[in-house]
């Protein structure tokens, strides 16, 4: 039997995309903090994303060689990021290949609890054979898994007669409207590869010991409550992770190479004025074709306010004019806007204090990245959950605008004209109902620290420790 007195040793292994390493490095970093062994379990390609952003840290990794083969994929293509858009569902897909790559590692090790992302289908099994906790990491927030809930248990979308039909989702908190063109489409018959796994994931976290949730009890109060007393979950909530980040080489470099030089964007920054600067990203997984990229610049020089504009395009040669932006675009905007091809350092660049406001796709950890540095935010969901969560930052929470998007169009965003883009930048930047946002977004970047330095998520981690640390005396 392992001593009691023994170090808490605990596993983490995040899914295939930057969108869920990122907070699950943070989680492990969280827990490495309070004198807990952290290991993440990963590929060497995702090992190498993440190595820098650990290396003044206690967080351990241990790698297995990823199945590129057996999965139909070439070398290297070990995350969304490196798959080609055709192959993503061969990546997908290979995580049912994993598990007895990480079944051997858990055998060799002998961890005491097991954290594991969702879409891990086998998770929960696997950790049961060796009689330790498997605990789901959902990179979503309470509002999200109780509307997701309401939606499988009620199936508000059985009789109506358009997509486009708002229906109420029942047993909620807060009245809720949505539409089926705001939702996932997986095949209704259910026969799809990605329904089967997505149906495996539902019933291995079901059948795990509890969550742990990116989110922090202030943000959500009726939602937490609801989760743990009406649906009867098991949760824990240790966020915001980005906060976990503390000082600013390690913000840098957390997620990929930055694209750009630290002081080239702070000296950029330190020229603006307070709250006057309008900030545009879409995550990682994010394409706008070019015509939408033009839009969203017309909209962004129309505006007048000074941007900084992140674009997932290769720099481009000298005397280039690159299709994707108006003729004579960075000219006329010369010294007012700033475009980062590529990946930006984030949170460093939203808690700046000249930071006005966010244009994002309403994926959480933007949102919560926002939250934290108590920026108001115009949404422009595009896949998965984004419309649930601009739900929550436009109704519930009230710090948001948006832009007009009425349905998911995968990565490539529903097409929005410049004249929308521009009217939801004004609403966010100017005026009294904008000036309400910022006021309650700074209210809740306040209590987001406060939760995680000495109160509800800081409470929460340590009864998540101590509760695993009686598990393993079992």
């Amino acid at each position: 039997m392992a001593s009691e007195n023994r170090q808490l040793q605990i596993f983490f292994l995040p899914a295939m995309g930057q969108g869920h390493m990122i907070p699950m490095v943070d989680l492990a970093r969280l827990f490495a903090s309070r004198g807990v062994k952290a290991t993440i379990v990963t590929t060497p390609v995702n090992a190498t994303l993440i190595s820098k952003s650990i290396q003044r840290t206690n967080v351990n990794i241990l790698t297995f060689k990823f199945p590129s083969a057996e999965a139909g994929l070439p070398e290297g293509c070990e995350n969304v990021e490196t798959t080609p858009p055709h192959l993503l569902a061969n990546l997908i897909l290979a995580s049912l290949k994993l598990r007895k790559p990480v079944d051997q590692i858990i055998r060799d090790h002998h961890p005491d609890c097991l954290v594991a992302d969702y879409f891990y289908s086998w998770a929960t099994e696997v950790a049961g054979t060796y009689n330790i906790p498997r605990i789901v990491f959902n990179a979503t927030n309470f509002f999200t898994l109780c509307v997701s809930a309401s939606i499988r248990k009620y199936q508000p979308f059985k009789n109506i007669s358009s997509r486009s039909e708002p229906c109420l989702i029942p047993d909620l908190p807060d009245v809720m409207h949505m539409t089926m063109e705001q939702l996932p489409n997986w095949k209704a018959d259910g026969e799809s590869d990605m329904a089967k796994l997505s149906q495996a994931a539902k019933v291995s976290a079901s059948k795990s010991y509890g969550d742990i949730i990116n989110s922090f009890y202030e943000l959500e109060p009726a939602y937490v409550d609801h989760y743990r007393n009406v649906l009867g979950k098991k949760a824990w909530h240790v966020g915001p992770l980005c906060l976990a980040t503390r000082d600013m080489e390690e913000k840098v470099h957390r997620g990929k190479q930055a694209a750009i030089g630290e002081h080239e964007y702070l000296k950029w920054l330190d020229s603006k004025k307070t709250s006057s600067v309008i900030y545009v990203c879409f995550g990682s997984v994010a394409k706008f074709n070019d015509a939408q990229l033009r839009e969203i610049g017309l909209a962004l020089e129309a505006s007048g306010y000074p941007f900084i504009w992140v674009v997932r395009r290769s720099p481009k040669k000298s005397e280039e004019q690159e299709e994707w932006l108006p003729g004579g675009f960075e000219e006329r905007t010369e010294g007012r806007g700033l475009i980062i091809r590529g990946w930006a350092p984030q949170v460093s660049i939203l808690e700046h204090q000249a930071i006005g406001a966010f244009m994002n796709h309403s994926g959480w950890n933007s949102v919560l990245e926002s939250i934290t540095a108590g920026v108001p935010m115009v949404t422009w969901p595009m896949v998965a959950d984004n419309f649930v969560i601009e739900k929550l930052v436009t109704e519930i929470l009230k710090i948001g605008v948006s832009v007009g998007v009425k349905r998911l169009d995968g990565i490539k965003g529903d097409s929005i004209k410049s004249e929308a883009i521009e009217k939801a930048l004004n609403k966010i930047m100017a005026g009294e109902e904008a000036e309400e946002m910022r006021k309650r977004g700074k209210t809740l970047a306040e209590l987001s620290k406060r939760a995680v330095e000495e109160g509800s998520s800081y409470v929460q981690l340590d009864a998540f420790i101590e509760e695993i640390a009686l598990y393993r005396q079992r």
